[in-house]
């Protein structure tokens, strides 16, 4: 699938691999037909965006959208966990699931790095794909609702993962708490919140080798209990 792919890289940093790119991951939207028709052609249109554009003027509009703050985190556990413990855990399991499927993660990315989600997805047989892309879809879909609000055209690679794997249940509320919850503080307060520990997760123990039996690595939390969660992060 490499449809899954080629959002990976447009959600990443862009670098002038990236750009020269361009026609190639156009070509595969087009051709591997994996998308639904509006969802394809909103991809494409986020595409056409790059084409021509400086490399040091992408960079920096893309740092200024998905760094400046933690509304926008492409991490996914950082919108259900924050920095508790359990986002250790669950960091845990997930690259447990990676290391088990033979797939190698960059040392310097997290494991629920979405973009590094997405590329691990692409090689995974499809049913499997799309079980655990839904499973994330209550924060992929509250990060799209998001964009949306700010007008971007990274919404569509969200919508397009939407249309992929299916909706959350709770879709309504979450963009409901999209369109109502404000401003992001933590751009009002970055430089306290940037001085917090980073999480480590590498030290959780052997207590996570019993919940791979049982819980899939990327469950986020039970639907009615999301939009709680959500709040305590913020």
């Amino acid at each position: 699938m490499l449809t899954l792919k080629v959002l990976s890289v447009l959600l990443s940093y862009p670098e002038a691999e990236m750009l020269a790119a361009l026609d190639e991951m156009a070509d595969v939207i087009e051709q591997e037909n994996l998308l639904l028709a509006a969802h394809k052609k909103s991809v494409l249109a986020l595409i056409d965006t790059y084409r021509g554009a400086d490399l040091l003027d992408a960079q920096e509009a893309y740092v200024a959208l998905f760094d400046r703050g933690r509304f926008l985190s492409l991490h996914i556990f950082e919108h259900v966990h924050g920095e508790s413990r359990d986002r250790g855990q669950a960091m845990v399991n997930l690259l447990q699931m990676y290391e088990a499927h033979g797939f190698e993660m960059s040392a310097h990315e997290l494991p629920d790095y979405i973009p590094l989600f997405l590329e691990f997805l692409s090689q995974q047989e499809q049913t499997e794909a799309v079980q655990l892309l839904h499973d994330a879809m209550p924060v992929l879909s509250l990060l799209g609702a998001r964009l949306t609000e700010r007008g971007s055209e990274f919404s569509a690679i969200f919508d397009a993962l939407a249309g992929f794997a299916g909706e959350p249940e709770a879709l309504a509320e979450i963009r409901l708490q999209a369109a109502t919850e404000g401003e992001d503080e933590t751009l009002v307060n970055m430089d306290e919140i940037w001085e917090e520990e980073a999480v480590s997760f590498m030290g959780a123990g052997d207590t996570c080798k019993s919940q791979m039996d049982t819980v899939s690595p990327i469950t986020i939390t039970p639907r009615d209990q999301y939009l709680k969660a959500q709040n305590r992060s913020l």
